[in-house]
């Protein structure tokens, strides 16, 4: 019997839809707070870096990906490439994205959504590794190696 919406996550695929739109349109409609080269070329680089880090997760993730945060039925432990660096590459990508849109459009309320949507998705790896967990013996070891979302940090 499939899975329901519901049990497989469904919500915190809206919720965090709903905040990258918020960031995206914020950083519209709020753009030019301040002027700064400087601001504008660190936004440009981690809007890149975020786009670099979605790709290496999505391909290093291959059949296993799901937009879902409860594993699909029969996927495999993946721990090689990004993921060796990091256990949430593709919530690593929206966070750098977020931050990187906030600085290229030099917007404050777009860079406290981006804060948001950081927090956000730490809260759903919390429970997607709860459920990775149940799945995967062996995740409990990778957690206590490999960072959550930012290698060496965080």
């Amino acid at each position: 019997m499939a899975e329901s919406f519901v049990t497989r996550g469904g919500w915190w695929v809206v919720g965090q839809s709903i905040l990258l739109l918020g960031v995206i349109a914020l950083g519209v409609l709020f753009h030019g707070q301040w002027h700064s080269a400087w601001g504008f070329v660190i936004g440009a680089v981690l809007f890149v870096l975020g786009g670099v880090v979605g790709v290496a997760g999505v391909r290093a993730l291959g059949k296993n990906r799901t937009a879902f945060p409860k594993p699909v039925d029969g996927a495999t432990f993946v721990q090689h490439g990004v993921y060796s660096k990091v256990r949430h590459p593709l919530y690593s990508s929206v966070i750098l994205v977020s931050f990187g849109w906030g600085l290229l459009w030099q917007s404050g309320p777009a860079l406290w959504a981006a804060v948001v949507i950081a927090i956000f998705l730490n809260s759903k790896a919390s429970r997607e590794e709860r459920w990775l967990r149940d799945k995967f013996p062996e995740y409990a070891e990778y957690q206590r190696r490999v960072s959550r979302l930012i290698p060496w940090v965080w």
